[in-house]
């Protein structure tokens, strides 16, 4: 197995809760409150940090668009951000 991998176990109770354990709980970052989410692969299931696992998501989604619109340098950004605040401010 690798370094980072480990196995723990929890019992579901009667209403399908169960107790993520503690070191479960350290890895992913999550703590009182915090949401996490289910996904379901085949018959595994991985469970995420929600607010993680949604940068994930949307990274992925990005990734690339900055490219697809002609902003290829640090540089290109800023004219970009620039040019939206002179729109900003001239409204």
């Amino acid at each position: 197995m690798p370094v980072n991998t480990f196995i723990d176990n929890a019992k579901v109770m009667s209403k399908g809760q169960v107790t993520i354990p503690k070191d479960v709980r350290e890895v992913l970052g999550i703590t009182s409150g915090d949401r996490i989410s289910f996904i379901v692969e085949g018959s595994n299931v991985r469970i995420v940090n929600s607010a993680v696992y949604a940068m994930q998501v949307l990274q992925s989604e990005m990734q690339g668009e900055a490219e697809h619109v002609g902003l290829t340098s640090e540089d290109d950004v800023m004219a970009l951000v620039k040019e939206l605040r002179d729109e900003d401010s001239c409204v």
